[in-house]
């Protein structure tokens, strides 16, 4: 039987699972172009700071003008990190952020190229069947020659992935012990003894529990009749035994 397909973190099945993402591998999630209405509508949503919002303000402070909000570009990272490696690997969830740095101001225009590096990799032992992948993410803003000018984003964190699955061994691949081989048509029952019980001709690993228990075993089942109580009383050139002690017979004469 096969093991049914482990999804993607977009639903699809994935390609890439816990065994894959080792410590040193590091993995590109392209390049980010920040867009200006799309900053200034996240921060007026969830971050209405004047320095993210009012453009005089903005201006007319150090800054020089407006700035992303930090959880704008954190998105931003976010998305990438979806589209160009949880759309292929096994993920599952992640239990939390260990770091997140914000180094320097993000703008209208930026250009951010985006990385995602793996620390660090161990099974989990709280979720059997995943693993806990420790990782680090970066976003570079580039300069005019596409060459790395600032980092502006650092991340720590740790995502779980499921292992990669195996496939069961096909039922009847091997056989058990004692089947016997189709060899052509039934023989006939013997005429003299005990018919079988329905699961006597059945391998003991296909019944269930390992075959009936003594109190659900037929009383007519050969493997639990004691041979004395069926076989017929010996008998000697003279006849049958006495019982021990008992009167002697009269022997006929001819």
């Amino acid at each position: 039987m096969t093991t049914p397909a482990t999804r993607s973190g977009t639903g699809q099945p994935a390609e890439l699972f816990f065994e894959d993402l080792v410590p040193g591998l590091t993995v590109d999630l392209g390049v980010v172009t920040v867009d200006g209405d799309e900053m200034v509508a996240f921060a007026r949503r969830f971050d209405p700071q004047w320095y993210h919002v009012d453009t005089d303000l903005a201006g007319e402070s150090r800054h020089g003008g407006l700035i992303a909000s930090g959880f704008y570009t954190v998105s931003l990272f976010m998305r990438a990190y979806v589209d160009h490696l949880l759309s292929r690997a096994a993920a599952d969830a992640s239990p939390g952020l260990e770091e997140l740095r914000w180094l320097a101001p993000v703008r209208a225009g930026d250009r951010l190229a985006v990385r995602v590096d793996v620390m660090g990799a161990r099974p989990s032992t709280a979720r059997p069947g995943l693993g806990t992948v420790s990782l680090t993410g970066t976003m570079l803003r580039l300069g005019p020659d596409d060459r790395p000018e600032q980092e502006v984003l650092r991340t720590r964190f740790r995502g779980w992935f499921a292992a990669r699955p195996t496939e069961a061994e096909p039922a009847g691949t091997a056989e058990p012990a004692g089947t016997a081989e189709p060899a052509g048509p039934a023989e006939p029952a013997e005429p003299s003894g005990p018919a079988d019980p329905p699961e006597a001709d059945l391998p003991e690993a296909d019944r269930p529990d390992h075959g009936p228990t003594g109190a659900d075993q037929p009383a007519s089942d050969p493997a639990e009749t004691d041979p004395a109580e069926t076989r017929p009383a010996e008998t000697s050139p003279d006849g049958p035994e006495q019982p021990e002690g008992g009167p002697a017979k009269a022997e006929p004469h001819d």
